[in-house]
């Protein structure tokens, strides 16, 4: 019990005594019978506590000398500007960089910091071979057959279950089975949208949701959102009483691109003020898994008394992409939303859903999310360290709690394009930070980088990187 209960509680006095300066950087920690005693807590729990401290890249042990600071990670960067320009609706204009990103992203030969795909190293691909085999081989004809949706009951059962643990009652009759989260979001964005409509989104946001509003043309009224506190609620208020506005999309738990999260009490707050203002909100949370510790985040659904909330995601961060298993619980706009399900591509895939059940049933899930939710945040912590060592003076990068995205901005007069550009000359291939805004121009001298490919042998791609984006400041100075 005390291992599991006081070990956050002494890395967190540590990590304090190093902001507050206390321990500086290369200072060496006390040791570990020494900090025992001083804590008054068990010798393994401050081994613990230590490992953890490791994990954050805060501290890092020295054979046979001890435990010692690390160089302190880079500043967060500046919140948004929250101004009365931002809730005006907009059109969106077409971007071909994001057909260009996608188009790299089937390159086999670049380093692939661009796409947020999981690292094939930690996908239980064998694992899932072997389980998709046998489901197929004991329910044959149902591996043949149309899954029609809804989809695979057991399969919605498991993830009612599952979501138990977000804070939601669900049942396996509030889901419907889809290929992936974002054919989700937008069986939700048709459901509740018509042409001409106005929807709120958090900014920056998932550039395909972007695309999606585009080809629905559709309206856009950006809302701000801080890297370490998530959208800004004001705003929304604000414009939620001066626009009549669809539908509100937000990724609530560790969204891409920034990694923000909200609190359980500003998703509560987010639910009631859509709720009164009559507004549903569709609900991204394809990250909640990919918590950096133990606890998995709630969702905003969780708040939902009344089916306004459509909640989407999907297991292609912590699972398999290639198995397309998402799904969407859409409140009170179910049959709406199966309908379009069921008229657009009747089914999803069958195979690989009894797959995922079974997955999920026997335990196999949560052991592998234990497994790769410690795995991203090192590659993160490691990552950021090296954007701080190699990148330009001035260069701010974010230090997400969640999910394997960093977010990065440069000094103003860097375009993202440009060193996109460049990066390809190498291999190397990012996301620039304007296809995360439907305003042309904004971010430009923002990227977002993948981190589940981050690793000691693609540290040249970073350092590449920042070398590049060194000689752009330069030529602008």
């Amino acid at each position: 019990m005390e291992k599991t209960l006081l070990y956050r509680e002494v890395a967190e006095r540590i990590a304090a005594l190093v902001a507050g300066g206390t321990f500086r950087i290369g200072d060496r920690l006390p040791s570990i019978r020494e900090m025992s005693r001083q804590a008054q807590v068990s010798i393994n729990t401050v081994k613990v506590a230590y490992s953890h401290l490791e994990d954050r890249c805060l501290i890092e042990a020295r054979p046979q000398s001890g435990y010692y600071v690390c160089p302190r990670p880079l500043e967060l960067p500046r919140e948004p500007k929250i101004s009365q320009k931002s809730i005006e609706p907009q059109g969106i204009s077409s971007s071909k960089l994001v057909g260009r990103l996608l188009k790299d992203i089937l390159d086999g030969e670049k380093i692939q910091f661009g796409a947020a795909i999981p690292d094939p190293e930690l996908v239980p691909a064998r694992k899932l071979g072997r389980i998709l085999a046998v489901s197929c081989r004991n329910h044959a004809s149902e591996s043949i057959g149309y899954a029609t949706s809804p989809g695979n009951a057991r399969l919605r059962s498991q993830i009612a279950r599952w979501m138990f643990k977000a804070g939601c009652t669900l049942s396996a009759d509030e889901l419907i089975i889809t290929s992936g989260a974002s054919e989700a979001v937008f069986l939700a964005l048709q459901t509740l949208c018509r042409p001409g409509d106005t929807v709120a989104i958090g900014s920056p946001i998932y550039f395909n949701f972007v695309q999606m509003l585009q080809l629905l043309n559709l309206r856009v009224i950006e809302i701000p959102t801080s890297p370490t506190e998530g959208m800004h609620l004001p705003t929304l208020r604000q414009a939620l009483g001066t626009n009549k506005i669809a539908c509100c999309v937000a990724i609530s738990n560790f969204d891409n691109p920034l990694g923000s999260s909200l609190t359980d009490a500003r998703k509560q707050e987010l639910a009631a003020m859509l709720a009164a203002a009559g507004v549903p909100l569709i609900e991204d949370d394809i990250n909640g898994d990919l918590s950096h510790d133990d606890e998995r985040p709630s969702v905003a659904k969780a708040w939902d008394r009344e089916g306004n909330i459509l909640l989407c995601s999907s297991f292609s961060k912590t699972l398999a992409p290639g198995y397309r298993v998402g799904w969407i619980a859409p409140g009170r706009y179910l049959e709406e939303a199966l309908h379009r399900k069921l008229v657009t591509n009747i089914a999803s895939a069958s195979p690989t859903q009894l797959a995922v059940a079974e997955f999920l049933a026997n335990g196999g899930y949560a052991h592998h999310l234990r497994v790769i939710r410690k795995a991203y945040a090192i590659k993160l912590a490691r990552m950021a360290d090296a954007i701080g060592r190699y990148f330009p003076q001035g260069t701010r990068v974010t230090r997400p709690a969640g999910g394997f995205t960093l977010w990065i901005e440069l000094p103003a007069d860097v375009d993202t394009v440009d060193l996109y550009t460049r990066a390809e000359t190498k291999k190397i291939t990012f996301a620039p930070g304007r296809i995360f805004s439907s305003t042309r121009g904004r971010f430009r001298n923002c990227l977002r980088l993948n981190g589940a490919f981050w690793s000691e042998k693609n540290r040249w791609a970073v350092e590449s990187l920042g070398r590049m984006a060194a000689k752009l400041c330069e030529e602008h100075s």
